[in-house]
């Protein structure tokens, strides 16, 4: 019996759906796909030469990527039971530059990323794509979050373990809203963070998150900390560091990493804040040698001032507000009495 059109598609949209395999990449894995043992190299290392192929049919490249468009090399013929490569970085630094074929403006940003010149010093365990991106488990960038940091710790495990445990680490397995390590040091360019441009970026950085007003009304937190640091001694002084080319690292004062934390960021209110009223001398001092309990309170922080909170300056704001005005117009009407004078007069 004959079905028409509409149950047939209603019946294949019923089903579930399964990456299909490219005719290519299905001759590939006749062999690749599970029926090989893993080859010794001259290191010692085991080189797996199976792919897993429903991991590899859920990748992004799954479904369109030809096997020989990133092993151009290989044929039909290629099994010759000799691998060239020692160790299995071999292989890996092998195929860094396949991935530029089709992400070349991704590709060309990693030339001025720090990993690149590291490993252009002969570091052959520099980050390259297959070691952030996967290899035939390529997913798509982000999805999810987490997996960003969890990359990344796998060589800087350290500042992984401590940022696991700021408030922004935190937060991470469960909102999109706090910023993982790409935010902050970028994917492709990344900045080396010894040079000292990375730490003059800060307020722009931690900017792009702290002066959304709707982001920061989940939080209760205030959009004018990056108002209220550029008004502040600090802010200016450091705009003028980014100005003057005074060299890499050298900075006129205090940046929000300096007060904040980098890695190991806390809320304010928390007992282990660098920037909590107690702990402030502290924080203060790794500037102000000598700095004394009172110290602190001669700055403002990042409030704006009020009859409540530093009312002295506020009442010196309101009066210069006040007084200004009434000089300059007071000169203008001087002025425009003194002409019309004159011209009458003649």
């Amino acid at each position: 019996m004959k079905r028409s059109p509409l149950v047939l598609l209603l019946a294949l949209a019923a089903s579930p759906v399964v990456a299909a395999i490219p005719a290519e990449q299905e001759g590939c894995l006749d062999c690749h796909g599970g029926s090989l043992d893993e080859f010794t190299l001259a290191s010692g290392e085991k080189l797996p030469l199976n792919v897993d192929k429903d991991v590899f049919a859920k990748s992004v490249h799954g479904e369109t990527l030809g096997c020989t468009k990133c092993h151009p090399g290989k044929t039909n013929d290629h099994a010759t039971g000799e691998i060239a490569f020692k160790t299995r970085r071999d292989v890996t630094r092998a195929y860094y530059e396949q991935c530029k074929g089709c992400h070349f403006s991704n590709y060309e940003k990693t030339l001025d990323g720090v990993h690149f010149a590291v490993m252009s010093k002969g570091n052959a365990n520099a980050a390259v794509c297959v070691d952030c991106h996967g290899s035939h488990d390529v997913s798509r960038p982000g999805q999810p979050r987490t997996r960003i940091s969890k990359m990344c710790s796998g060589c800087h495990a350290k500042e992984a373990a401590i940022y696991a445990k700021s408030v922004h680490g935190r937060a991470s397995e469960t909102s999109s809203d706090v910023p993982v390590c790409t935010d902050c040091h970028r994917a492709h360019d990344t900045v080396d963070p010894r040079g000292g441009a990375l730490a003059l970026r800060t307020p722009e950085i931690c900017g792009r998150c702290h002066t959304d007003e709707k982001l920061m009304s989940r939080y209760g937190l205030s959009t004018k900390v990056v108002d209220t640091y550029l008004a502040d001694f600090h802010g200016m002084a450091s705009s003028l560091s980014r100005d003057k080319k005074k060299g890499p690292g050298v900075r006129l004062a205090a940046v929000c990493t300096d007060c904040h934390g980098v890695h190991d960021i806390q809320r304010a209110d928390d007992p282990s804040s660098p920037v909590l009223a107690a702990n402030l001398q502290k924080t203060c001092a790794k500037c102000h040698q000598g700095a004394t309990e009172s110290f602190p309170k001669a700055w403002l922080s990042h409030y704006e001032p009020t009859p409540q909170k530093a009312p002295i300056v506020w009442a010196v704001q309101l009066f210069y507000k006040m007084m200004i005005p009434f000089m300059v117009g007071g000169l203008v009407l001087q002025i425009a009495l003194h002409l019309w004078r004159v011209v009458v007069n003649r």
